[in-house]
């Protein structure tokens, strides 16, 4: 017996169907890492609203989302680093961060002491140091963005110099797949894996 052409059509379908399994679709979603919980498998994140374009990122949806790790280790890439840097703004001297206390977006003008552009992850002005480097002496913050290709240095008033460290940090940026929004299925750390990425 010889196939119908919507026979045939659905034969072509099944390995797609099965592949994709009895649940249906899921969703996909990302964001940047402001709180990473190891012992509990937790990942707070606050997710970017423009994650469909490549490139340029938005985080800024609140509030954060908390999402459980994958069960199956080989679902998940490198752990994430967490930090609360959402926008480094060297045109306009501007940092956005967010802030645990309020549960809100803060916006810090800077005023910029050092700007050096396209620099690459392997340029020795940056290999081997860890960033935010904090100067309370001085009084300054360097901060170095792979994406951005830039390390900059700026001043920023006093009440902001006593602020924890993570603040000038920016989180890796993560993926995952998802049909329970609290349980990730698959999540891929794309700051770790994506040279294109960066901070």
């Amino acid at each position: 017996m010889i196939p119908t052409k919507s026979g045939m059509a659905l034969l072509s379908c099944l390995p797609l169907i099965f592949a994709l399994g009895c649940g249906g679709f899921g969703k996909v979603s990302q964001g940047r890492v402001i709180e990473f919980d190891r012992g509990k498998g937790l990942v707070t994140l606050i997710q970017d609203s423009n994650y469909r374009v490549p490139g340029t990122p938005k985080y800024d949806v609140l509030p954060p989302v908390t999402v459980r790790i994958p069960v199956n280790p080989k679902e998940m890439g490198p752990a994430p680093e967490a930090g609360k840097r959402m926008l480094l703004d060297t045109e306009n001297h501007k940092v956005v961060f967010y802030e645990a206390a309020t549960q809100s977006f803060r916006t810090v003008h800077f005023t910029l002491i050092e700007r050096h552009t396209d620099v690459f992850r392997d340029d020795p002005r940056v290999t081997g140091i860890h960033f935010p480097v904090v100067n309370r002496e001085k009084k300054s913050v360097t901060l170095y963005s792979a994406r951005l290709r830039e390390l900059v240095t700026f001043s920023v008033a006093d009440e902001y110099m006593g602020l924890p460290e993570d603040t000038w940090k920016a989180g890796d940026e993560v993926r995952w797949y998802y049909k329970d929004s609290g349980q990730a299925l698959r999540l891929m750390n794309i700051t770790k894996t994506d040279i294109s990425s960066g901070k």
